[in-house]
C-alpha cells in the first residue's frame, strides 16, 4: 500500500469541522488521467480519524491487545464533486454528528482550500476484538467527545 505523507491533526480553528488533517497528492494516489484515484479519498477519511484519535492519545494496537476493542468502518456514503490533482494540499476534515454507545458517525470532506472536493457519512463502530461483536466505545475517549445535541420533540 503506497504512503501518504501528511502533516499531523490540527484542532479546528472555525466551525465547520472538528479535527482537521492535511495532506498532499502524489503521484502515487493519481489515475493515469492524473487525478486521485476515488478510493484514495477514503484512505484519506481514515487517516484523519486515525490520527485525531492518535492525538487524543489513543493507540488502536495498545486498544486492541489491552482492551480487546477495536474501531471498524460499518457504513459509508461518499460523494465525489471536484477532483483533485497531483500536487494539491488537501485538508481532510472529521466532525462527528452522531454518537450512541458503540458507534460514532463522522461527517468527513475533503478540501483545496475552501473548494469542497469529497464528502462523506462515515459510520464507525467499537467492537470486540474476540467476537467481533458491538462493545461499548471506551469511557476515555467519550470524555473527549463534545457533548451530544438535544433534539426537541416535534
Amino acid at each position: 500500500m503506497p504512503a501518504i505523507h501528511s502533516l499531523p491533526v490540527e484542532p479546528a480553528t472555525d466551525d465547520r469541522a472538528d479535527f482537521l488533517w492535511t495532506v498532499r497528492v502524489y503521484y502515487e494516489d493519481t489515475d493515469a488521467a492524473g487525478i486521485v484515484y476515488y478510493a484514495n479519498y477514503l484512505k484519506y477519511f481514515e487517516r484523519c480519524r486515525t490520527e485525531w484519535l492518535r492525538s487524543l492519545g489513543f493507540d488502536q494496537r495498545q486498544m486492541a491487545v489491552a482492551e480487546r476493542l477495536q474501531f471498524v468502518v460499518a457504513g459509508l456514503s461518499v460523494q465525489y464533486l471536484r477532483p483533485a490533482r497531483l500536487d494539491d494540499s488537501l485538508t481532510i476534515e472529521a466532525t462527528i454528528v452522531e454518537r450512541a454507545r458503540t458507534y460514532v458517525v463522522f461527517s468527513q470532506r475533503a478540501r483545496r482550500g475552501a473548494e469542497l472536493l469529497a464528502a462523506a457519512r462515515v459510520k464507525v463502530a467499537c467492537v470486540d476484538t474476540a467476537r467481533l461483536a458491538p462493545a461499548r466505545l471506551p469511557a476515555a475517549l467519550v470524555e473527549h467527545l463534545r457533548p451530544q445535541p438535544v433534539t426537541s420533540p416535534a
